[in-house]
């Protein structure tokens, strides 16, 4: 645990493992006294209160949990979250006994980061790109031509030195380095991923390879990464427990051996506390406690993370879990990202405060970058480090800081927190505002701020203090970790071991769904193939014995192949841990594979069981526990195997086409699709790798040699029947293949899983594709395209701001004019709230008039507007709403405490905005925000609504409503494969009405770009979130400018400024003035703003806990309308100077201040003038008079025709870009193609056996399975993001589900028609069938609709489920029920009649019939059948399949029938489902 202490004595006491080999058990420990005891028992011995008001003698590797909750109450001594005290108590124990807790002193010098990247719309995605890197990675193995990349330098020359005893903050804009900076610090920058190191990392003196860097810092990510089915304790115990408590108990030995030598009797509760902390190893840790109560988790310990199938805590939550995780250890060193996304500025000021203690009074080593520092949370840091275009502009003190930058030229404004000034005062757009010189201004970049750095004060103290050396011969022996991990290898596996039983049995829904479904396949396998029609006396019903048992393995194979997604999903909290060296990667992989086999026994058991005897096998008992254990050693193969390929792939798409192509090869090579003796000795040893080819032999062998099979044929051979249909299919006949079989599967087990180690030991994380660049990202700030004639007319007028300050750039109080801002501001000072009110209320009655004057007040709008840089008329309209109130139903356990069968979460809330005025909807977490928002725009999918909402005095309608409103969500969706202008122009085209032409509607594009500050970045890809394209502040600007693009009157606006820091933050409220400032209506909740955000707002409306409304009304110059109703109420404190009024605010009317000051917020706002003036004013605002209500001649801007053209517009756009779908897709055919081909070289017009015939049936329905496969499970991930693209822009009136549904089902089209052409041209003419155009011709269209059905279902079945994962399993039911009534393992004429209206429903049952009976329905040649008679093959083709070529014109319907069913049930259930709760 950073926090907790890690203290050592210089002289080492030897280890305590003889402490560990026997325990004391309770009477023992009561009856000594606690001085009397030896040193090493005392270790493990503590005196904590007990219940009746005394003290006991405990053991403390035996404490429960409410022991431990109480320990560390005592020891914190506060029921809030405060560890101050307890770290002065141990530093004064420490000092008493002359002990010194380690140090560690990081220095770089020189740090430089290089990285290769792609320039340009080189750099973009695509089939084409994708293609264009393959061959030039070939040309240039040849020296031919290489890639086309450029070296981008990340960091450049950083310096610094962090002290141990001082917390510095890392401020810098976004890309300015700060991530890479920390990796770097950290020792994470991995080998062979890209980038490139040079300079000096040194800890203590000692570079990163003397020690284990992994161990002695912590590196707390921006990304959470956890498991969803743990709960924060038990993912707060596992890490404490893999990390250790390094020398802790050696070094408590010796505290407590002074201290007895010395007298000193310690403070009983640290006492025990430090002695809990110190033991290794523990399933249970006090430190997790102690980590729970500081940030503020212990109300949410037992709840699971959560994730995306899976509700747990909260998102802020989650990213004090994320911090917990790591500082929970023992390490002394701290790099924290960015970990207060998602927190209020409290939570934030109690975390980096305890953070504080950590390092000030233990002596710690912190670098901590924020977002958005709040000034209270500001003043905790000592030092300053402000990165900039990988560059140090300044590192120091902090009180040094803002002097610097007064002797260049820059101050920061009085109201401007200081952390927002150093974030905007080296950027080209935001640096003009903050020149204070009397010379003209001009752009002052960043080289020159290093260059003024280094030649000040604070540099020059830097250089000094780097140029001494440091004294390694100082270092505290116990300050770096020279051991890569804490525990022994027993006992991490026994913790590893402990935690994959713990998610198996969170899992276990999984489990019994699988088990069940192997229950419904056996029962469906046993009945079809039921002994009542199979007979053990001649070769067809042998065949059919064989069909069975090759499914058999086959079912083990496929419910294994879960297994790969699951390894995928658990990877990246592997990598996270593995490379902090909590385990050795094979700790990992063991517990997996050893709690893997119960269930593989389980699987084979439930299936043989109901298999064995129904079918008829052989009946005995020995052959029976044979079949059974040959199933189990399939299945736990097939896991091992593919969580091999889950390994390697490390990408979903990439794993799934990867694990296709490795069945493929494994199914079709395994002797059953085609005999040994006709596989062409090219592919003959694929066979003998092939794992299924051991199987199939031992669990052919064992049922065809038993007794029952052993009667004469009647072809005189002398062999027996069962020997016989062994040979035809070149099987072994000896015994002892039973036990090879074994054998070898066994092998196979054991190298997949050894390969697992090695995969996961030396792979990493995929990166994102290639590394794309601007080509403006090479140039200086000051040539950047970024840089506009309006920045650039701005700069050269000279010591004017370009960009005023966000509380300045808003108009004079609600818009007003100059002379009533006058009036407003001097009645604010005289009068309070009462003239804050009249202000307001006369204003929104002039904005009322306005608004409904008609033709000539729209078309004045629409001026002001076009001359602000709008170029479209659009109506001002008002929103008043009254006693709204929301409820849902009763949250399942909440039934029982209430009687209420309802929750209400809005209560009676009232209030109006207006055009032109920007409103802060404010609020704690829970307080109903966003869900007054969401009702309000009806966004709500579910719930009950109570009120009276109004537009411009008109009930609102929200199919018209849609049309003149635009949603901003707090989630930016976007279709990631777009660049920025072609998702403002797919808006655009959608929600802009007919009447709005293209060279217009472009403009206006363009015009919004510029206002939202995007028009840089208008070619730059969207990509997703996280993983690749814009970063969070563009992409939330993005989401902005996709809303003004629609035209709206009034914008709803949820979380704007989440997550991004104070500059981007910044920018996003400028645009979002920006589009007020046209006349606009709008809304934004926000989240704990910072002064210069929240004085940007005009308005605002306070909610309390319960969806009560606090305050409603004008925030007023400098907040004074706010404060003064505020502290006009009986005892509210008064405002501080300096203080953040919004923090003010939430933090007087809190439920414990409310019940301090005994007094009733929302009651008290109920009862004010404020209350009824706003009443009177949301009455006028009601009434209609004189305006017309909204109406559209149709519910969308567009034609269902144009709706659907500007869909496949994007789609082609999308299926362009995503290479790794279309580029894997062509690939993965282009191999299976090659593979077919040459598995069955010149079989197409070999027909001489009846096993000639079975092969050629057998390539068909093998390609058909897994080519149709592939298709649905790849276009699954891609059908995802498609829905929850639409989610949005359906919401948003973009288009309704048909022109959407068509659009991607005409899109698959052109692709699937050059899959197939690629897939038939190679086969057809390997294989070598009879070219005819008429037979070509059918088998073109046969697999062309094959491929389209599977793509379709897939993406249908995404549509139907809540989640991609379900969606597989619903979909691995359907391959395996579309397997096994195929027509291949057991034809329809053999069929039982209960089973026979299957085969007609199943699509590739059809595909069979068309594509065999293409080929061989009319050939009249004769094949030679087992008993030496001849038949035609057409006849035997039509008698044993069931395949007629008159038909086969009729199965091209057929199977066109199946492509529209399929897709007709993408566009239904896009329209009936919808699985966005809100």
């Amino acid at each position: 645990m950073a926090f907790a202490p890690t203290f050592k004595d210089p002289q080492v006491v030897p280890g305590l493992e003889e402490a560990d080999r026997a325990e004391d058990d309770y009477e023992e420990l009561k009856r000594a006294a606690l001085d009397g005891l030896s040193t090493r028992r005392r270790l493990r011995t503590a005196v904590l209160p007990d219940e009746e008001g005394g003290e006991e003698t405990v053991n403390v590797k035996r404490l429960g949990r409410a022991q431990r909750a109480q320990l560390v109450s005592k020891a914190l001594e506060t029921d809030g979250q405060e560890n101050e005290v307890l770290l002065h108590k141990i530093q004064e124990r420490l000092h008493r006994v002359g002990i010194e807790a380690p140090q560690v002193e990081v220095r770089f010098q020189g740090l430089t980061v290089e990285a290769d990247v792609v320039v340009g719309a080189r750099g973009l995605p695509s089939v084409g790109n994708s293609f264009r890197a393959i061959l030039e990675r070939l040309l240039g193995m040849f020296g031919v031509r290489g890639s086309q990349k450029r070296v981008f330098t990340v960091l450049k020359g950083v310096t610094g030195i962090l002290k141990s005893g001082r917390m510095v903050l890392l401020l810098g804009p976004p890309g300015g380095g700060k991530t890479m900076l920390l990796n770097a610090l950290a020792g994470k920058l991995r080998s062979g991923s890209g980038l490139r190191m040079h300079g000096d990392i040194t800890y203590n003196g000692s570079s990163l390879h003397e020690f284990v860097p992994q161990r002695t810092a912590s590196y707390i990510s921006q990304v959470d990464d956890h498991i969803g089915e743990m709960t924060v304790r038990e993912t707060f115990d596992f890490s404490a427990r893999c990390q250790g408590v390094a020398n802790k108990a050696d070094m408590l030995m010796s505290l407590l051996r002074k201290e007895r030598e010395m007298g000193i009797k310690p403070d009983p509760a640290v006492d025990a506390y430090l002695k809990a902390s110190a033991i290794a190893g523990g399933r249970e840790s006090v430190v997790t406690d102690y980590m729970l109560k500081l940030l503020g988790l212990d109300v949410c310990a037992d709840t699971v993370v959560g994730n995306a199938m899976m509700r747990g805590i909260s998102g802020g939550q989650k990213r004090r879990v994320t911090s917990g995780e790591m500082i929970v250890g023992p390490k002394r060193v701290l790099f924290m990202d960015e970990i207060s996304t998602g927190l209020d500025s409290s939570t934030t000021f109690q975390i980096v405060k305890c953070t504080r203690n950590f390092s000030h009074i233990l002596k710690g080593t912190v670098l901590m970058a924020l977002l958005q520092p709040p000034p209270e949370v500001y003043e905790l840091f000592d030092d300053i480090m402000l990165l900039s275009e990988g560059q140090v502009v300044y590192a120091g003190p902090r009180t040094g800081v803002v002097p610097f930058f007064e002797s260049v030229g820059f101050r920061c404004p009085e109201r401007k927190a200081v952390p927002d000034f150093l974030q905007e005062v080296n950027s080209f757009k935001d640096q003009a505002q903050y020149w204070a010189s009397e010379k003209p201004h001009e752009y002052v970049p960043v080289a020159k701020f290093v260059e003024h750095f280094r030649c000040s004060p604070p540099g020059k103290a830097l250089e000094e203090a780097l140029a001494t050396p440091f004294d390694k011969a100082s270092s505290h022996p116990a300050a770096l970790m020279t051991q890569r991990f804490s525990l022994p290898g027993q006992k991490v596996l026994l913790a590893t071991v402990e935690r994959e039983w713990l998610l198996m049995k969170r899992n276990s829904f999984l489990y019994i769904f699988r088990t069940c479904q192997a229950v419904v396949l056996a029962f469906i396998l046993s009945t079809l193939f039921i002994r009542s029609r199979l007979h053990p006396d001649n070769i067809n019903d042998g065949n059919y014995y064989l069909g069975a048992l090759f499914f058999s393995q086959i079912h083990m194979l496929f419910t294994a192949f879960s297994e790969q997604t699951m390894t995928v999903q658990r990877l990246p909290v592997f990598y996270k841990q593995r490379d902090n060296l909590f385990y050795p990667v094979w700790a990992f992989v063991l517990p997996v594979t050893l709690l893997r086999l119960p269930y593989s026994l389980l699987e084979s058991v439930v299936w043989s069981i109901i298999v064995y005897w129904s079918v008829g096998f052989a009946p005995d008992a020995g052959r029976f526990f044979w079949f059974l254990f040959i199933l189990f050693l399939v299945h736990q193969m097939a896991v091992s195997l593919f969580r091999l390929i889950g390994s390697i792939g490390r990408d979903m798409v990439v794993t799934n086409t990867l694990g296709s192509f490795c069945l493929l090869v494994v199914f079709v090579l395994g002797g059953f699709i085609i005999a040994k003796r006709d596989i062409h000795p090219w592919w003959i040893w694929a066979y003998w790798i092939s794992p299924l080819s051991y199987a199939q032999s031992a669990l052919a062998v064992n049922e065809f040699l038993a007794p029952r099979w052993q009667i004469a044929t009647p072809l005189g051979t002398g062999a027996s029947l069962g020997q016989v249909i062994l040979e035809q299919r070149s099987l072994p006949t000896e015994g002892f293949w039973v036990w090879v079989g074994a054998v070898a599967l066994i092998g196979y087990i054991v190298l997949f899983n050894l390969c697992v180690v090695v995969a996961q030991m030396k792979l990493n994380p995929l990166g994102h594709g290639q590394r794309a660049m601007p080509e403006d990202a090479f140039k200086p700030a000051e040539l950047q395209t970024s840089m506009h004639d309006s920045v650039a007319s701005q700069a050269k007028a000279g010591g004017q701001a370009q960009s005023v300050q966000l509380a300045a750039s808003k108009p004079a109080i609600n818009g007003m004019n100059g002379l009533a801002a006058a009036e407003a501001s001097s009645d604010v000072n005289a009068g309070g709230d009462n003239a804050c009110s009249a202000s307001a209320r006369a204003d929104g009655a002039s904005r009322v008039n306005a608004s409904e004057g008609g033709l000539g007040a729209r078309l004045e709008s629409a001026g002001r507007a076009s001359a602000r840089g709008m170029v479209l008329p659009f109506r001002p309209l008002s929103l008043t709403f009254r006693n709204v109130n929301y409820y849902v139903d009763m949250p399942k356990g909440m039934e029982t405490e209430t009687k209420e069968k309802r929750l209400q979460l809005l209560r009676n809330c009232s209030g109006s905005f207006r055009p032109g005025v920007l409103t802060a909807l404010v609020g704690v977490s829970g307080a109903g925000k966003t869900t007054l928002m969401d009702v309000l725009a009806g966004r709500k999918t579910g719930g009950y609504i109570e009120g009276d909402i109004r537009i411009s005095g008109h009930p609102k309608d929200q199919r018209t409503f849609a049309r003149i409103s635009g949603y901003v969500e707090q989630t930016d969706v976007h279709a990631p494969q777009t660049n920025v202008h072609e998702a403002l122009l797919f808006s655009a085209m959608l929600r802009l009405g007919e009447d709005v032409p293209a060279e217009q509607r472009e403009r206006f594009v363009d015009e919004v770009l510029e206002l939202v500050e995007l028009a840089p970045l208008r070619n730059a890809l969207v990509g997703l979130p996280g993983v690749s394209g814009l970063s969070v502040e563009q992409r939330k600007r993005l989401t902005i400018a996709v809303e003004l693009v629609a035209n709206p009157s009034i914008i709803f606006l949820d979380e704007p400024t989440s997550g991004l820091d104070a500059r981007a933050a910044a920018i996003v409220m400028r645009s979002v003035r920006a589009a007020v400032d046209t006349g606009r209506t709008v809304v934004a909740t926000i989240h704990q703003p910072s002064i210069d955000i929240f004085e940007s707002f005009d308005d605002l409306l306070l909610l309390k806990r319960g969806g009560y409304v606090m305050y409603c009304g004008l925030l007023g110059t400098n907040s004074q309308c706010l404060v003064d109703y505020f502290e006009a109420l009986p005892g509210v404190p008064k405002l501080q100077s300096g203080v953040n009024p919004a923090t003010w605010m939430l933090e007087i009317s809190t439920p414990a201040a409310e019940s301090g000051l005994n007094l009733d917020f929302a009651e008290a706002y109920r009862t004010s003038d404020l209350y009824r003036r706003n009443e009177a004013e949301i009455a006028e605002l009601s009434s209609p008079e004189g305006s017309r209500p909204l109406h559209f001649d149709t519910v969308y801007a567009r034609s269902k025709l144009a709706q659907f053209r500007v869909c496949l517009w994007r789609n082609s756009i999308t299926w362009w870009r995503s290479p790794a779908y279309n580029f894997t897709r062509m690939l993965f055919t282009t191999l299976i193609g090659i593979i077919f081909g040459t598995v069955f070289w010149d079989r197409g017009h070999n027909t001489g056996t009846r096993q000639d015939v079975f092969n050629i049936a057998g390539a068909m329905y093998a390609a058909v399975l897994f080519l149709g496969v592939s298709n649905s499970s790849t276009v699954q991930s891609i059908m995802s993001v498609e829905r929850g693209v639409s989610y949005r822009e359906r919401a948003a009136g973009c288009y309704s589900v048909l022109p959407f549904s068509l659009a991607l089902v005409v899109i698959e089209l052109p692709w699937v028609f050059v899959q197939t052409c690629i897939y038939s041209v190679l086969t057809y003419s390997m294989i070598q069938f009879v070219w005819t155009p008429v037979k070509f011709w059918l088998y073109f269209v046969y697999m062309y609709e094959t491929l389209l059905y599977f793509t379709f279902f897939g993406m249908a079945s995404v549509c139907v489920c809540p989640s991609l994962d379900l969606a597989a399993v619903l979909s691995s039911n359907f391959y395996a029920t579309a397997n096994l009534f195929a027509g291949f393992l057991i034809p329809l004429p053999q069929a039982p009649p209960w089973w026979v209206w299957a085969f007609y429903c199943d699509p590739v049952q059809w595909t069979l019939y068309g594509l065999v009976g293409s080929q061989l329905s009319d050939v009249t040649s004769t094949l030679v059948l087992e008993d030496g008679t001849h038949q035609a093959v057409n006849d035997f083709v039509g008698q044993y399949f069931w395949y007629r070529q008159s038909f086969l014109g009729e199965v091209v319907a057929i199977l066109a029938s199946f492509v529209l069913i399929f897709a007709l049930g993408i566009a239904l259930a896009l329209k009936m489902l919808n699985y966005q709760r809100r």
